[in-house]
């Protein structure tokens, strides 16, 4: 069949959840036997997130092709359980880039460039260039921002123009929300309304309402919606706030938002039935455990849960998994110091330590560090994480009390963290930072061979520093081992010390890479030794 075209767009409001919609269709679809892939377009100017601090936009998510993207490509990763790609995020700004590149190339010849045709034009190769692969039967488009907004006017008009370019193969979802005004006693359906009307003023009528609300929508609002909106009444789905952002593909499946979506796209609902059994076994693990673990996460960034929403989410399929409840503290790395380090971490059956460069909050990651290390408590260091767990022990271990990493004190007589030689040539030539999916080469006989079972693995990076190879002898002799290299540069990508109960840092990302289906097994194996501690 030829590849359906789904758009999700949002109004009334941000933050409605138009990626955990779009994610959970996609799982809808994908359980009844369909490619599927989501892509995310983002408004915003910037060619890519890598450079937004993360309190602007949430955490960066890494795709294996060295992405640095939107993190709603982690919800779709994590609910559809398949790698995504570059081409699963584009930014207002890559767009006009690549227009202007073509402009200046003379690909126009001559002509006046200009946002019709020419940026929708290019928002439209992007967005069918998913469909042209011929690997998926569904590309679901979530659109970013709210309509209205004018930096998004650009995608919705090319969401009109491909709605007759693709006629039946295309279709739009539009995600609003129901205030419930407590004076009034009743659910509002203006805001919905003008929502739709903002949308349909701007060329594009939706298929599809989901209705984000704190209380039931009745069957007289359905009515109501569909009458003022132009949908039919079936089309008109519940989206109720949940405890957990894994029940949203059930609650759909429930409201029968896959149904409805094949039938407007002209496909027998009846035809395929959505296996969700393996989901539903994650989510009755995930409700039913009673025993609890307490993990603190210590970083630089708390203030915005969503800067580590990957870790978060790794955690939850972790601990479900091992029959427990996750309580996650979100702890400032600032307010750690030597005097409180025990008072603030004392009771915590792990530690997690955070990434997140730059010198603010490295001092107290330090001193939680060696806390977590001289008391035996299950640790996980990730990227910067680990290059603060190899700073502490060069500096409370081997003794070198000025050991730092090179980007907060280039002076430093022990740079136990550095630029490698071989990367400062390549600094030369245009980016020393290492991103996407790289191989490592496990030691036989580590924690780390035994928790992935195997000597050789691919993980993510998005980092430029790494461990310096020249204090790897003395930190083997001293009881922290270099348990992971890169096969090719020999750069050591996992320490551990082999004497603590589980104390492992990891110079990648395994939080990008676990999903519901196939929780990391870092994650797992940390939350099994926090809750056995």
């Amino acid at each position: 069949m030829a590849t359906k075209y789904i758009f999700v767009t949002g109004g009334v409001t941000s933050s409605l959840g138009k990626g955990i919609i779009a994610a959970s269709l996609g799982k809808l679809l994908q359980a009844r036997g369909y490619r599927v892939t989501n892509q995310k377009l983002d408004p915003y100017i910037n060619i890519d997130p890598g450079t937004l601090n993360p309190y602007e936009h949430g955490e960066c998510y890494v795709t294996n092709d060295g992405h640095e993207a939107d993190l709603d490509l982690g919800h779709y990763e994590r609910f559809l359980n398949v790698p995504s790609s570059k081409a699963n995020n584009v930014t207002s700004g890559r767009i006009y880039q690549n227009v202007i590149t073509r402009e200046r190339r003379g690909d126009f010849l001559g002509k006046t460039v200009q946002v019709i045709p020419h940026i929708t034009d290019e928002i439209k190769r992007n967005v069918k260039q998913l469909g042209n692969t011929g690997n998926f039967d569904f590309v679901i488009t979530e659109i970013g921002g709210t309509v209205g907004d004018i930096e998004s006017l650009p995608y919705i008009e090319s969401v009109r123009q491909l709605r007759w370019e693709l006629g039946s193969d295309c279709l739009c979802i539009h995600l609003t929300y129901v205030p419930y005004v407590a004076a009034a006693g009743e659910l509002k359906t203006k805001p919905t309304q003008h929502s739709v009307k903002e949308l349909q003023q701007e060329g594009v009528q939706p298929d599809v309402l989901v209705l984000r609300a704190e209380h039931p929508i009745t069957p007289e609002v359905r009515k109501k919606v569909a009458l003022f909106c132009n949908v039919d009444p079936e089309a008109v789905i519940e989206s109720a706030d949940v405890k957990t952002i894994y029940e949203v593909p059930v609650r759909m499946q429930q409201e029968g938002l896959d149904r409805v979506v094949l039938k407007r796209l002209g496909i027998d609902p009846e035809a395929t039935v959505a296996d969700m059994d393996q989901w539903n076994f994650f989510l009755n693990k995930l409700k039913t455990a009673e025993k609890e673990v307490k993990i603190a996460l210590v970083g630089k960034y708390v203030r915005l849960p969503d800067a580590y929403k990957s870790i978060i989410e790794s955690l939850i399929h972790a601990s479900a998994y091992n029959d427990r409840k996750l309580k996650l503290d979100l702890l400032l790395s600032d307010d750690i110091t030597e005097e409180n380090v025990e008072a603030t971490l004392k009771g915590y059956d792990g530690i997690l330590v955070a990434p997140g460069f730059g010198e603010r909050g490295i001092e107290g990651k330090i001193v939680s560090a060696r806390y977590a290390r001289e008391n035996n408590i299950p640790t996980l260091g990730i990227c910067y994480g680990m290059q603060v767990m190899a700073i502490e022990f060069a500096r409370n271990v081997l003794g070198y009390k000025d050991a730092h990493t090179v980007e907060i004190n280039p002076n430093a007589k022990h740079k136990v963290i550095d630029m490698m030689e071989e990367q400062k040539t390549h600094l030369d030539k245009g980016g020393s930072m290492r991103l996407g999916a790289y191989a490592c080469k496990l030691k036989a006989g580590s924690r780390a061979f035994e928790i992935y079972g195997k000597e050789l693995i691919q993980e993510r990076h998005r980092h430029r520093l790494e461990f310096n190879n020249q204090y790897k002898a003395e930190f083997e002799a001293n009881g922290m081992i270099i348990s992971g290299v890169n096969p090719d540069t020999q750069l050591g990508e996992i320490i551990e010390v082999p004497t603590h109960p589980w104390y492992v840092g990891v110079q990648f990302h395994p939080e990008y890479s676990s999903t519901v289906l196939n929780p990391h097994p870092l994650f797992l194996q940390f939350v099994k030794a926090a809750a056995n501690k």
